[in-house]
């Protein structure tokens, strides 16, 4: 048997009196988790929620988070968690790719109105036959009309459930990721391959039981949820969970909360970076002494910021690589060999990488071709699309990632660029055929490319090129405004172009690369 809700089970049994999550000016036990995460299984089994199952999540970093996921777990279920900035309409698409027969929501906030969304999206799904809203308050009533509270959910349910058994190959999670369609795929990865990733970053970080880590990477990406939930429990760590990044949050939890992991993507580390301390609330000083380990991932961190969160904070930051297909962690700058900055380090336990051309030959070093991974990490395919799936292995048994990249003398690895068009804005991955499909839906667009443009601050900035149909007549602040209402807030596009044409090649494809220069 084995279950990745074993990665807190454990700890939940060696520590029962230890604090678990901190979050605000309340802590939650190893034991009481462990209490909540039993009264969820119980519930969805008594609703009839069986082993193989899926059943969606939405959610902040809040303890509600791994309350229902382990509790999902537990049955022998599959957690599908989304993006907690998604519109009804993209949460619909979700729900039905993922077959979820029941849903999961946090309530929100009133700027980011989840649990209307959500229902909005779950009101479109046929198969998805439960919705449960998760309030802040978990003694307050629904705040959507006839649903069910979390609160509501598990009020009579035991605090004690025995695990379903599961083997490693059974489906733990499946992660939400956009693919070559345009439409986002959902990774599916085994409690093998999850346990597996989350047991690697554990001995990668050289964790202890009193470590503290604090969180603000979404839970519901892979990063957060491996690196840090995961791979946290799994050592008896404590999670300090913080639901928004801002630089006082995660200075706080240091200086006040004893944080000693933090992990984040470079667009955090610009921010702590560039934060100015005007009421002198930070001592820059106990921090260094005691945050003993920073790591970024999602996109290159610039040598500029490594030297000046180093020279501000004295944090050590260490760069690893990875994908949602991956659970997510390939390599890493490992703390038993020398950091090398730029480099995503080298490869972790039970995992190659590889580089290679386009005809699946290995390259040499400083070569420069895609990068290819096999090992305990890699997804069993992408859910329900096989064609895809086939695809991303390209006749091989090397995951192909699509990233170009290249590796030196030392083994240590380089990403050089994106085989795709894929933007990283901010941390998130944002496909443009998505986005592009959605502003085709405009009644004044004619025709758009999207495209990403590098940006000091979230790494890269959404770009639209619109074609106005004969006799439109929006103005580009009033496609932005649009935007805003169809898609999640950080795909939408933050500046708009109109053009009377579009360059094309012979055959009609968009000449992305010409419109790429006009940004240079």
């Amino acid at each position: 048997m084995l279950n990745l809700v074993s990665t807190f089970e454990h700890s939940a049994n060696e520590f029962p009196d230890k604090k678990a999550i901190i979050f605000q000016d309340k802590s939650f036990s190893f034991s009481q988790v462990a209490a909540m995460v039993n009264r969820v299984a119980n519930s969805l089994k008594k609703l009839g929620i069986q082993k193989g199952d899926k059943v969606a999540l939405s959610c902040l970093n809040l303890p509600s988070f791994p309350m229902v996921y382990y509790g999902i777990l537990k049955t022998g279920a599959v957690v599908v968690p989304l993006n907690v900035l998604l519109k009804g309409r993209e949460i619909a698409y979700h729900l039905k790719d993922s077959e979820a027969k029941a849903y999961f929501c946090f309530q929100g906030t009133p700027e980011l109105p989840m649990a209307q969304e959500g229902f909005a999206g779950f009101g479109q799904v046929d198969r998805c036959e439960q919705f449960f809203v998760i309030t802040a308050d978990p003694a307050a009533p629904s705040p959507i009309e006839g649903t069910q509270t979390f609160g509501q959910l598990i009020a009579d349910a035991s605090p004690v459930c025995d695990t379903e058994l599961t083997s490693p190959e059974d489906s733990a999670v499946i992660l939400y990721t956009s693919g070559t369609t345009g439409y986002p795929k959902g990774a599916e990865l085994s409690h093998s391959n999850m346990t597996m990733n989350a047991i690697s970053t554990r001995l990668l970080l050289q964790s202890t039981p009193d470590d503290i880590h604090a969180i603000v990477l979404p839970l519901f990406h892979s990063f957060g949820q491996t690196c840090q939930m995961n791979a946290g429990f799994s050592a008896g760590n404590t999670l300090v969970m913080i639901p928004k990044f801002t630089p006082d949050a995660v200075l706080s939890a240091i200086q006040n909360d004893g944080a000693t992991v933090f992990a984040g993507v470079p667009t955090m580390y610009w921010a702590l970076l560039n934060y100015e301390d005007k009421e002198g609330q930070f001592d820059n000083e106990k921090i260094a002494n005691t945050l003993r380990i920073g790591f970024s991932g999602a996109s290159s961190l610039p040598l500029e910021i490594i030297k000046g969160i180093d020279a501000k904070y004295k944090i050590p930051i260490l760069e690893g690589y990875g994908l949602s297909e991956t659970c997510p962690v390939v390599t890493f700058n490992h703390l038993t060999r020398a950091r090398k900055p730029g480099s995503i380090g080298t490869p972790i336990w039970g995992v190659e990488v590889d580089i290679f051309d386009k005809d699946n030959n290995p390259l040499a070093v400083e070569e420069v071709g895609e990068v290819v991974i096999r090992g305990h990490n890699v997804m069993k395919g992408y859910y329900n699309k096989p064609e895809a799936t086939a695809e991303a292995f390209d006749g091989t048994t090397w995951f192909h990632t699509g990233d170009l990249g290249k590796k030196d003398r030392e083994g240590y690895f380089y990403i050089v660029d994106r085989v795709k068009d894929m933007i990283i804005r901010g941390g998130y991955n944002v496909y443009p055929r998505e986005i592009e499909e959605v502003l085709l839906s405009h009644p004044d667009v004619s025709l758009a490319s999207v495209l990403g443009i590098p940006h000091d601050r979230h790494g890269e900035e959404i770009v639209a090129y619109i074609v106005l149909k004969e006799g439109g007549s929006t103005t580009p602040e009033a496609i932005i405004e649009w935007s805003k209402g169809q898609m999640a807030a950080y795909k939408y596009p933050r500046i708009v172009h109109f053009r009377q044409a579009l360059p094309m090649t012979a055959t009609g494809k968009i000449l992305k690369k010409d419109l790429r220069a006009e940004n240079q």
